[in-house]
């Protein structure tokens, strides 16, 4: 119930926000308005709007598939509120970097929860890394994915060009990998044995 309460939250905020850009300004990431005065819900809040349905749809289809999972799994440790604390946790951490590198940066915008779906679907990973999942139609084991998904991200954060924040992606794959060891450390070993048992 958590991950489709975060799904539907997001695509009500986003779509009010596609047609209300007061509204957008107020909830997108703008590190100034962090730094300069407190708007530290900004933190959160760019998590909700996205830059068009297609963004909003990848980010809620790829959470729909993965967040039920990991739901249960992040209840047993952490209650029924467990999954919305490590989303919510996820969607600041993987952002952070990205706010502290433009903290005086006017020009500089951010948005999308791709952050935070990047760090529920690398935890999933970490459970079962020879599920196979859908990628634009092409079936793949999981962790083949997660490691063609991180050396993308490197690249294409190095070369510094276009509008998607790869740093995000990083930072919040190594925040679901981390916070799930954290969380229940025999995962880790679960994790590594499976990866001796490959299923293709």
């Amino acid at each position: 119930m958590i991950t489709l309460a975060i799904i539907a939250i997001t695509c009500i905020v986003s779509f009010m926000a596609f047609n209300n850009p007061r509204l957008m300004n107020d909830l997108i990431l703008w590190p100034p308005a962090i730094t300069r005065s407190r708007e530290y819900h900004r933190l959160v809040t760019y998590g909700l709007v996205h830059a068009d349905f297609n963004h909003l749809l990848f980010n809620m289809i790829t959470l729909f598939f993965f967040g039920r999972s990991m739901e249960g799994f992040f209840a047993v440790r952490l209650g029924a509120l467990g999954f919305a604390l490590f989303y919510i946790a996820a969607l600041v951490v993987s952002i952070l970097p990205t706010c502290l590198k433009n903290r005086n940066n006017p020009s500089y915008r951010s948005l999308g929860a791709s952050g935070a779906v990047s760090a529920v679907l690398f935890s999933y990973i970490l459970l079962a890394p020879w599920s196979r999942i859908i990628v634009f139609v092409l079936p793949m084991p999981a962790i083949i994915y997660a490691v063609l998904y991180v050396a993308y991200s490197i690249y294409m954060d190095r070369r510094g060009q276009g509008n998607i924040n790869h740093s995000a992606h990083l930072w919040g794959a190594g925040f679901g990998l981390i916070f799930t060891v954290l969380v229940r450390p025999e995962v880790l070993a679960h994790f590594l044995s499976q990866l001796a048992q490959p299923r293709f």
